[in-house]
């Protein structure tokens, strides 16, 4: 991806070293647990209800290393990205976008959705449309789930965009008020739609980018690779040696794979209703 001595965005939090050692029960269990459940995009709100950092003790500013600071720009860069894009595809349809926040930390954080850990990975946060990203994920993703590149990373950031753009339009709010309505293996149907649409979002935004002249060769197969890589299938069968369909909140592999790609080959805001379909 063409980024280098491109514009950043201007709405970047960084609360890098201000975060707390997180006071959890469950230990590892429960960390891989919040893995699988807000990898890319999930609400950890609901499973770290009453979970609370540690206090903070005045920590002395964050020094980055120079790889730190090479991946805060690139950050920056696409979320610039994806303000440019989205505004214009809001402008076409009448609507008017609102740029969300991304907050970069370390170790743990507090969001309205509650505290979490880094080991949730990426995720957005509805109550304060804020996307939360410590950057050592990065290297989790290239090692541990294979998928190296830079527009990997951007796909990350294009799916959290792609929950804000869910909430703008109302769609989040109307998939959350089913939680209390419906049983756990029901209300996973929908939060696997919500996640396939925000990966069918982000792949509308990489055809919008591609316009732009800002991808290289390959770019596309990194994203592609990515979202792969992260299915539930593929994250289960990782974890446990096996799957089991009815505790998917994200869909499959092969799933998240089609709607990236069906986002970006339509580049079409309206194209992308995952809810009435079987696909």
């Amino acid at each position: 991806m063409k980024w280098e001595g491109r514009r950043g965005s201007a709405n970047i939090e960084d609360k890098r070293g201000k975060g707390g050692t997180m006071i959890a029960g469950g230990g590892i269990g429960s960390l891989i647990l919040l893995l699988v459940f807000t990898f890319l995009g999930g609400d950890p709100g609901s499973l770290l209800q009453g979970v609370q950092p540690q206090g903070y003790d005045n920590p002395p500013p964050y020094e980055e290393t120079a790889k730190e600071k090479e991946l805060s720009e690139f950050v920056s860069v696409v979320l610039a990205d994806t303000e440019d894009v989205w505004s214009e595809i809001f402008k076409e349809n009448g609507l008017e976008y609102k740029n969300p926040i991304l907050v970069l930390y370390t170790d743990s954080v507090q969001s309205a959705c509650g505290a979490a850990s880094s080991a949730v990975g990426p995720f957005y946060c509805p109550g304060d449309q804020k996307l939360y990203i410590d950057l050592s994920f990065y290297d989790e993703l290239q090692q541990r789930f294979n998928a190296p590149g830079d527009f990997a990373m951007a796909y990350v950031i294009a799916h959290e965009v792609g929950h804000h753009v869910q909430k703008l339009l109302g769609t989040s709010d109307q998939v959350a008020a089913l939680r209390q309505k419906l049983s756990e293996k029901e209300y996973n149907k929908y939060s696997v739609r919500l996640e396939l649409q925000a990966d069918y979002y982000a792949g509308v935004w990489a055809n919008h980018a591609e316009s732009l002249n800002i991808l290289d060769d390959g770019d596309i197969a990194e994203a592609i690779k990515a979202a792969s890589a992260v299915g539930d299938d593929t994250l289960q069968k990782q974890a446990r040696g096996y799957v089991v369909p009815e505790s998917f909140t994200h869909g499959t592999s092969e799933q998240r794979m089609r709607w990236f790609k069906k986002g970006y080959q339509s580049g079409d805001l309206d194209e992308g209703d995952t809810f009435n379909t079987q696909e």
